[in-house]
């Protein structure tokens, strides 16, 4: 018996939003973020529309061409899709050619540096749909990998195809999609073994509907996975389960100028039009844009741009923590300020990203402050107003 139909089990069908209740008022029913694949419809029919003019060939179960689903991530001024991941374009590159293959896709690399919203890109690119996610965390059990039972159906009528309630790797595997398994390696070594036999097999043995029932893949079906490798609390990976990944690193963006203009589009996407923030944001100047981003490449790299080191704190400072610090100085400056973001409000800000109850990090802090703020605020107004907010927080 194959079992290949799931479909009347008890969970959501794909790409569903559930409404707990919208409350009232004249933001009811807003998303604060919809899925890529709802974020940018318009790009991915323009893309679908391309890939038929053109006559590219579209893998078995993809739903846009390899050709489109790169379009689609690093962006095309001819077709006017956007640029969405800034980073490593032979990366992207690769990730789409792993896509194609028989091996899952894992991207690692330091927290922060966009691994998630790669993985949301391709999997909203090549399967229509972003939603089949598993989230690993210490709690997560096989269940969540595999597939967990509607108790009620199972208790009045047995082990069943009806009370069967598929995993997202289930849903994707039947359907022939892109599954995303975020922090794989916050999952415990034995939950994430579950997926050694599914990707090298690509079927999914069910005992207890018989001894033959089984979902099998269908074409399109594969595991995009993250993992934070050197942070705190992982665990290692088994090399059977390395083996049935190929592996790409993403890096953190090392060039200033190329940081600030990404953190810049960010806030925009984050505050701009469309993004459920209400009204107009103040205007981030590109030197508060500047400091920001300075203070966050030398307390990652370990030196200034001057070339005088300084000691990194543990906590991440990551390009995704800058335009965090970012939208909340425009928020401040907004509803607390006078609607002008200086480096002051984005001195206050970092305090919340760099100081994380670590007494060891606060005395990096301090140094960093004290020394090279300092001799900085001597020179350059920007720094003057940043040091003046900082010193008294950063103590």
């Amino acid at each position: 018996m194959t079992t290949t139909d799931t479909s009347t089990s008890a969970g959501p069908t794909v790409g569903t939003t559930i409404d707990l209740g919208a409350g009232s008022g004249n933001d009811a029913g807003v998303e604060i973020r919809p899925p890529a694949e709802i974020r940018y419809a318009g790009e991915l029919a323009t893309l679908d529309s391309w890939d038929t003019e053109r006559g590219h060939e579209r893998p078995p179960g993809w739903r846009l061409s390899p050709r489109a689903v790169r379009a689609f991530v690093v962006g095309s001024a001819e077709l006017g899709v956007s640029r969405k991941f800034y980073g490593d374009d032979p990366l992207v590159d690769r990730a789409v050619v792993s896509l194609m293959g028989r091996q899952g896709l894992m991207l690692v690399g330091e927290p922060g540096t966009a691994k998630s919203m790669l993985s949301e890109l391709l999997s909203a690119a090549v399967s229509g749909t972003s939603t089949l996610t598993v989230q690993g965390t210490a709690g997560t059990t096989e269940d969540h990998v595999r597939y967990s039972w509607n108790y009620a159906l199972l208790v009045s009528e047995g082990p069943s195809e009806r009370s069967l309630v598929p995993s997202p790797v289930c849903t994707g595997m039947r359907e022939g999609r892109v599954v995303r398994f975020e922090e794989i390696t916050r999952c415990a070594p034995e939950i994430q073994d579950t997926l050694v036999s599914i990707l090298s097999e690509k079927q999914l043995m069910v005992p207890e509907l018989g001894p033959d029932a089984r979902v099998a893949a269908r074409p399109g079906f594969t595991v995009i996975a993250t993992a934070n490798l050197k942070d705190r609390g992982v665990h290692e990976m088994s090399a059977a389960l390395k083996r049935r990944f190929s592996f790409e690193t993403v890096a953190p963006v090392r060039d200033r100028a190329f940081e600030i203009e990404l953190v810049q589009r960010q806030l925009e996407a984050e505050l701009g039009p469309g993004s459920g923030s209400g009204g107009d944001r103040p205007e981030v100047p590109r030197d508060v844009l500047e400091v920001l981003v300075t203070v966050f490449q030398d307390l990652r790299t370990g030196s200034t741009h001057e070339g005088a080191p300084v000691k990194r704190p543990e906590t991440v400072m990551s390009t995704a923590e800058a335009v965090n610090v970012a939208v909340a100085a425009s928020l401040e400056a907004r509803y607390l300020g006078d609607g002008t973001v200086t480096a002051a409000e984005v001195a206050r800000q970092i305090a919340g990203v760099a100081l994380k109850g670590e007494e060891e990090d606060a005395r990096r802090l301090r140094h960093y402050v004290d020394n090279v703020v300092r001799e900085r605020a001597r020179h350059d107004k920007r720094w003057k107003a940043f040091f003046t907010a900082a010193e008294p927080l950063w103590r």
